[in-house]
């Protein structure tokens, strides 16, 4: 499942994209605000990226790396996964390699999974996660009218705090 945008193409991630998903997830920058295990080593890298694809073949995720047009290597990632049971509601995530910070890229992005969401899949909520402390993603999702939903807790990720936005009928 391939989504284009006007700069950026997003796809399906595969083992070709090893040093690139190690490169993301592994990044000091990123995952001061993620909680996870990252990647050492391109082995780790190609067990993340086996997962995504059984994960995807169950329909449990749609999951998208990002690059640029011009160039085949991955600057990023976002996806759609943790659906409700009834399929009307999922969470997206998303993770940007710092060079390509406040340039829309990740905006841009994301415009393209919420009109897959809500349009192709259907949902009725799309929820997001993010650190309290990351400005950046805050403001990213602000921009494209998430709500901050106070008082609703990201269960065992006490440092997050919980977005969402939901279909225009």
């Amino acid at each position: 499942m391939k989504l284009e945008t006007e700069r950026l193409l997003l796809k399906e991630i595969n083992e070709t994209n090893v040093e690139d998903i190690l490169r993301i997830r592994s990044n000091e920058v990123i995952n001061q605000f993620v909680q996870r295990k990252s990647p050492k080593n391109n082995y780790d890298a190609l067990q993340f990226i086996l997962t995504i694809k059984e994960r995807t073949r169950n329909n449990e995720t749609f999951y998208w790396g990002i690059s640029l047009k011009n160039q085949p290597n991955l600057i990023g990632t976002i996806c759609l996964w943790n659906f409700s049971e009834d399929r009307k509601t999922a969470e997206v995530g998303y993770e940007l390699l710092p060079d390509y910070h406040r340039k829309g890229i990740m905006s841009e992005a994301l415009s393209a999974v919420l009109n897959f969401g809500f349009n192709d899949l259907h949902l009725k909520e799309i929820v997001a996660m993010t650190n309290k402390f990351n400005e950046n993603s805050k403001g990213l999702l602000l921009k494209h009218n998430f709500i901050l939903e106070e008082g609703r807790e990201d269960e065992g990720f006490p440092e997050n705090i919980i977005f969402s936005l939901k279909k225009n009928i």
